[in-house]
């Protein structure tokens, strides 16, 4: 019984040391580890023996030498450099007062356009979370119930009613060509394509635009921006685009229709069918959600207010060059 109790001890000993053991190997990450020996390919009886030692074996009738190449051995590319690198920026901040990353990155820019940035991360995830436990798993289902040339059909029904706040945008704006385009879109596919089932319109060269709204059309009025805000329910925004969406609101026809339920129903199934388009896109969102969605936002607010003419960082028109 004592040795048994003896024995015991020492086995609970070693068991309780050895996490202590492996945790002190482990808390120094950069400890040298022992070059390994390598492996030695297997030679016919024939072949002289090599050691670390010999000169780089010659190819016979070719002139080239092979020299053996250790991937084990420390070079130019070893993990010392890398090790180095995150205190790269620091010498240099403390031999010339500055960091290369901070002093020529754009972490001002973020904070002149989005100053309320506290309030806009908690509407975010307010509106992440609504998301995620009703809108897209709806999304998802209507996705997989809804036959694909339903789908199409849906989404140009709903796109042929936005036509009509594209025209009015573009009169607006006074861009009477786009009107033109517009209008004759709407006329087309309300009729010819069965109230908008089928885009009719876009085989007879009257190609859809970007979209027009009044927030567009408040920036080409002169209107600045404003800080960038996220709406409960509607998502990102900024203070001269939220009005865009109460005018939205007013020229969307569904808006008159007299039946409530009828109503209701037509914007639940356009707020799904748009969800539902955005899930394939919305799987390469990686990293902070919150500043790619709000950079992605930005960038196509720019790009639908200027038309898609972008300049580059040379203050040059890219249209100007042909690739």
């Amino acid at each position: 019984m004592l040795e048994r109790t003896h024995v015991t001890a020492w086995v609970l000993a070693a068991t309780l040391s050895a996490p202590l053991a492996m945790a002190q190997d482990a808390s120094d990450p950069f400890a040298e580890v022992p070059n390994e020996t390598p492996a030695t390919s297997t030679t016919s009886p024939d072949a002289s023996e090599t050691t670390g030692d010999t000169a780089p074996a010659s190819t016979e009738g070719t002139g080239e030498t092979t020299t053996s190449d250790d991937f084990g051995a420390e070079d130019d590319f070893g993990s010392e450099d890398l090790g180095s690198e995150d205190s790269f920026g620091s010498e240099l901040e403390d031999e010339y007062g500055f960091d290369p990353a901070d002093e020529f990155s754009s972490a001002e820019e973020p904070e002149d356009r989005d100053p309320w940035e506290g309030f806009n991360r908690a509407m975010f995830r307010f509106n992440d979370t609504a998301d995620r436990w009703f809108l897209k798993p709806a999304a998802v289902s209507y996705r997989q119930v809804t036959p694909i040339f339903m789908q199409t059909g849906i989404s140009n029904f709903f796109s042929n009613l936005h036509e009509i706040n594209n025209v009015l945008n573009d009169v607006l704006q006074w861009k009477w060509g786009q009107a033109g385009n517009d209008t004759g879109r709407f006329l087309v596919n309300s009729t010819v394509g069965l109230v908008g089932l089928f885009d009719v319109a876009q085989h007879m060269g009257l190609e859809p635009s970007d979209g027009e709204d009044f927030g567009q059309t408040l920036a080409v009025w002169g209107m600045p921006s404003g800080p960038y805000v996220v709406v409960p329910f509607l998502g990102p925004s900024t203070v001269r685009d939220v009005p865009g969406e109460v005018v939205e609101w007013y020229t969307n026809p569904l808006t008159y229709v007299d039946d409530n339920a009828v109503e209701n129903t037509l914007k639940v199934v356009d707020l799904l069918q748009t969800r539902a388009s955005l899930l394939q896109a919305e799987s390469l969102l990686q990293g902070d959600r919150y500043v790619l969605m709000r950079d992605a936002y930005l960038q196509r607010r720019e790009f639908l207010i200027n038309d898609g003419e972008q300049e580059d960082d040379f203050g040059g028109d890219l249209d100007d060059y042909d690739f």
